[in-house]
């Protein structure tokens, strides 16, 4: 199946057998271009056994775990028609993971983030407002997680400022001059969790005490990069919505569920607080004792797949994070697919996310 061709479907509109019959086609004819394309994917092919003929639906295919990344390089694509080498958030002495990936995949990362976005802001670029420093994006080529998620949101945004300086001092007047420009209209603001909490709400509070106010009712907060800190610290996802709309007016958050290893591809989450699979993307919990697929209400370890890794043989992975599937097709907010909530890292496994990487390094 084109990729051109799903891209052209509303992101959450096909129910359970529509979107099983996409994601078969498309996710076995990904299987077989990195079998053909990829050596070392070709060779843990071969050493599973494993037999296209045998696959029924996509929950079938084999999937790698995603440590595997920072073991080998796996390309399905000559090194020249890399335009991005993309890594994985990491503390310090943590190996990364490498994303290789060419124009098409890349450009179909933007496309597919897009769409779904789309679905929870509107269609319209609104001002922005980057939870973090502009430091963090100057390597286009090869940059981290954290700056390529900043480079992926920023798209959503017709002017955009900084809040942060290379100090992680947030930036008072240039914050408060650039929200009186667009006074009455709908902001977006985009950062991770830790550094939303620890360098925008804090210094909110303090200024707060001052007599020093923002309002950002009219905005739009989306965030991510992991909870495991905060979660240390006592801090909700419910407490960290209430506090920021008690201190600035902020009511419209939506946390986000994703990866470098399969970027474009985020988990959005709803006015209800699920996590949402759209049509390009699905997650499986699996058993840890059996890799079998757990029932609904069941934690598992999560399992992601994407169709859109062409350059790289990321279509089906094995995160280290467990999650709980909480139903499929009967979201109260009306969107189609499987929803999720997501527990937290699988015991032993390193820090990755980049809220938690930059919360472990933070003093």
């Amino acid at each position: 199946m084109i990729l051109d061709d799903i891209l052209q479907i509303p992101p959450y509109s096909l129910n359970h057998r529509e979107k099983e019959r996409l994601l078969t086609e498309r996710l076995m004819e990904l299987t077989e271009r990195h079998r053909e394309n990829c050596p070392e994917y070709r060779a843990i092919l071969g050493a599973m056994g494993y037999d296209h003929g045998k696959v029924r639906t996509y929950k079938d295919l084999p999937f790698l775990p995603v440590r595997l990344f920072k073991e080998l390089s796996l390309r399905s694509v000559p090194q020249e028609e890399v335009v991005k080498t993309m890594t994985s958030s990491g503390t310090s002495g943590q190996a990364v993971s490498k994303i290789y990936l060419d124009r098409t995949t890349s450009a179909n990362q933007q496309k597919t983030m897009v769409k779904i976005v789309s679905d929870f802001t509107g269609s319209s670029r609104m001002p922005m407002v980057i939870l973090d420093c502009p430091s963090v994006v100057k390597d286009r080529r090869m940059f981290s997680a954290r700056g390529a998620g900043i480079l992926g949101f920023s798209i959503f945004g017709a002017k955009r400022i900084y809040a942060l300086d290379d100090d992680m001092k947030l930036d008072v007047e240039g914050l408060a001059e650039f929200l009186e420009k667009y006074k009455g209209q709908d902001i977006l603001l985009f950062g991770f969790t830790f550094m939303v909490w620890q360098h925008f709400y804090k210094e909110l509070v303090r200024l707060k005490e001052d007599g020093i106010t923002f309002d950002l009712s009219r905005g739009i907060l989306i965030h991510g990069g992991g909870w495991k800190k905060l979660a240390g610290e006592a801090v909700s996802p419910e407490e960290f919505h209430w506090r920021l709309n008690d201190v600035c007016g902020l009511d419209r958050i939506h946390d986000y569920y994703g990866m470098v290893e399969q970027t474009g591809c985020i988990y959005m989450q709803c006015e209800y607080g699920h996590l949402h699979a759209s049509i390009f993307s699905d997650v499986i919990m699996r058993r840890p004792l059996d890799f079998s697929e757990c029932g609904t209400d069941e934690q598992g370890i999560i399992q992601v797949v994407s169709v859109l890794p062409e350059s790289y043989p990321g279509h089906s992975l094995l995160t280290e994070d467990e999650g709980i599937l909480l139903g499929e097709d009967d979201c109260p907010c009306g969107r189609r697919g499987r929803y999720f909530k997501v527990v937290g890292r699988l015991k032993d496994a390193e820090i990755r996310g980049c809220s938690d990487t930059y919360a472990a390094k933070f003093r």
